[in-house]
């Protein structure tokens, strides 16, 4: 079974270096799993899995990104997360 790598994305985060991290992941040959929550996050995580895939594009793969839900517990809460679940062909 792949290593799983878990990125955790804000509404802040950079998305050039998300892209980054997805790649090297990938690169290691391991599965992504990005977990956001609130829409300015999961825009950030869909436009770095964009980017992710421009990179990996240059060395002959493609990604496949499959979306998904999660629940985890913030302050006591708990809050509906959405995953995207990343690999490469």
């Amino acid at each position: 079974m792949k290593e799983v790598a878990v990125l955790r994305v804000a509404g802040s985060s950079n998305v050039k270096s998300v892209a980054g991290s997805i790649t090297k992941s990938l690169e290691e040959g391991k599965i992504v799993e990005v977990h956001t929550i609130g829409a300015s996050s999961i825009n950030q995580a869909v436009k770095a899995c964009a980017m992710a895939r421009g990179f990996i594009a240059t060395k002959g793969y493609d990604l496949i990104v499959r979306p998904g839900f999660s629940t985890t517990e913030i302050d006591g809460n708990e809050k509906t997360a959405l995953k995207l679940v990343i690999s490469i062909v």
